[in-house]
């Protein structure tokens, strides 16, 4: 098995057991903090998720830069490893907070948010880049297209990241990082930390292994070619 084939099963593995962990034996917050205190346990999904989705919105840039700046296939092939990333765990967070958002205040979505609009976009533009990519006959003008998609979308995740520092409307503010005690006890860090690791280690594993799989396909392609042209 390859490194990156390891690192995306123990990725799930330590995702498995973040989410066993939180259902059944992280701490419940506190009764009057929240409408649904049991919907509170998605969070230790939701954070890792839309942590990892950072790290490969950051792949998708740097590959997408390498590609037009410096016509790097390796940077192309990050560039696909990266957008294809960024939509995996997009979702999970978009699918996870629409479940707290339901449980805690009542409807999904909120469209006045600009956290939960600017993390939308960023997963639609994952969406619009892998589907787009797949439609699409693979050449240097269509490369060209969805790297620049992909450069200028990245600065949604600065925006994204300041939104509730600024921006507080629903979603609630940062938990970790804010140079205090924060609002979660030793247990609940623990089972967060778990979880950010192992949606790390997936995130880079899941990377990896498009990246090798885009190179795979590309040689096929090649062989392909040139078997047809020697008919």
């Amino acid at each position: 098995m390859k490194p990156g084939e390891t690192l995306l099963f123990l990725g799930f593995g330590g995702i498995g057991a973040t989410l066993l962990l939180a259902l059944l034996w992280a701490p419940s917050v506190s009764l009057e903090a929240f409408e649904s205190p049991a919907a509170q346990r998605i969070f230790y999904w939701h954070v890792p998720a839309a942590w990892a989705a950072f790290i490969a919105f950051g792949a998708l840039f740097i590959g997408s830069a390498g590609w037009l700046f410096r016509r790097s296939e390796q940077m192309w092939r990050l560039h696909v490893a990266g957008s294809e990333a960024g939509l995996a765990c997009g979702l999970m967070a978009v699918w996870s907070g629409c479940v707290w958002g339901a449980a805690e205040w009542g409807t999904p979505w909120d469209w006045t948010d600009v956290r939960l609009n600017t993390f939308g976009l960023l997963t639609l533009l994952s969406i619009y880049v892998v589907l787009g990519r797949g439609s699409q006959p693979d050449g240097v003008e269509t490369r060209d297209t969805f790297a620049a998609f992909g450069l200028y979308g990245f600065v949604l995740v600065p925006v994204t990241y300041i939104a509730t520092r600024i921006w507080t409307i629903r979603h609630p503010g940062p938990v970790v990082g804010t140079g205090d005690d924060g609002s979660i006890n030793g247990d609940m860090s623990l089972v967060l930390l778990l979880g950010a690791i192992s949606f790390t280690v997936f995130i880079v594993g899941h990377i990896m292994a498009s990246m090798r799989l885009t190179a795979l396909e590309q040689r096929l392609e090649r062989l392909q070619t040139s078997t047809d042209g020697g008919e």
